[in-house]
């Protein structure tokens, strides 16, 4: 699989939910560490945009320069087509890798917090409250201490005071973190409701099935600078190969298939292959011919933590050479 970078730049000349060019950190003076070196991205309104990388790629730091938490050495930061200031970041919420709230504190005076800090009335606050607890999955809590809170709950209420100001754009970083598969179900159900109702979601996220189960488009980080990005199908569709799914009573496939066919997978009487795009009507009359039921034929796909493990090993390989 290539793992040549593919630049599909959203929203490209048009009004851009985030903009972010040349973005880099350096901590420590000239001769100091660059946490980021050259970050470039634009994130599509309405969109959900994953931004991944190994530990230390730069992604933290890049977003705390965007919502003004870190000075950047350098770059341009532009939220709904405005500079990245404290006006237009009132419209953007947030929730942190590792939230923090006092423990003394119930989940109604969180979001009552979180609403007054983005200009948000008491009043409009209490009233979508409950609404906004029943959508993280807090229902009827709104009046119990954090204390007596769990792990997965504290990031529940983490993800709610990031929505009580109805945000148009919310930047998540490790939402699913410390919840259990069902909570991962539910933020990942979440997050794409957010984007059916027009808000923009900036994902960062170290769980690459979440990333590839809701993103529209990613974003790959390594060593401060971007090393690959685009849509999802562009970053994951394998050049040149269809993957085709057959079910038959048969326990072979027609010998002519077997010869162009590779990545086979079966399971009872089904069979999913990968064969050339050229071969791919010789296969399927073949198959016709043989008395097999064809279930699908779609361009081959790999995971998208085989070409992120891919292109993060061509990555050290060319450091290596160079």
């Amino acid at each position: 699989m290539s793992t040549a970078e593919v630049h599909v730049p959203a929203a490209e000349g048009a009004h851009a939910a985030i903009r972010i060019r040349g973005a880099a950190k350096r901590y420590g003076g000239p001769r100091g560490f660059a946490a980021v070196s050259d970050v470039s991205l634009v994130v599509a309104p309405g969109t959900i945009h994953g931004l991944l990388g190994p530990n230390g790629a730069g992604k933290t730091t890049t977003l705390k320069m965007l919502l003004g938490l870190v000075r950047p050495t350098a770059g341009e930061f532009e939220i709904l087509g405005e500079p990245a200031g404290p006006a237009v970041r009132a419209r953007l919420g947030f929730l942190p890798e590792q939230p923090y709230f006092s423990p003394l504190l119930t989940a109604l005076e969180v979001l009552l917090l979180a609403g007054r800090l983005s200009g948000v009335p008491d009043a409009a606050v209490r009233e979508r409250s409950p609404g906004l607890l029943a959508h993280v999955g807090l229902e009827g809590r709104g009046n119990t201490r954090l204390a007596k809170y769990s792990r997965g709950m504290l990031q529940r209420i983490g993800i709610a005071q990031a929505l009580v100001a109805a945000p148009e754009v919310v930047v998540l970083d490790e939402p699913a973190s410390g919840l259990d598969p069902v909570g991962q179900r539910d933020i990942r159900n979440l997050m794409l409701s957010l984007a059916a109702e027009g808000t923009t979601v900036l994902l960062s996220s170290h769980q690459l099935s979440e990333v590839e189960a809701v993103c529209d488009e990613v974003t790959i980080l390594n060593r401060g600078t971007v090393a690959a990005e685009g849509s999802i199908d562009d970053l994951l569709n394998v050049a040149g190969r269809t993957s085709i799914r057959a079910r038959g009573a048969a326990t072979a496939l027609p010998a002519d298939v077997q010869s162009l066919m590779e990545d086979v997978a079966v399971s009872g009487n089904v069979w999913v292959f990968a064969v050339p795009d050229s071969a791919v009507r010789a296969v399927v009359d073949s198959l016709d011919d043989g008395g097999w039921a064809i279930e699908s034929v779609v361009p081959k796909r790999s995971s998208l933590e085989e070409y992120f493990a891919t292109l993060l090993d061509d990555e050290a390989l060319r450091e290596v050479s160079a």
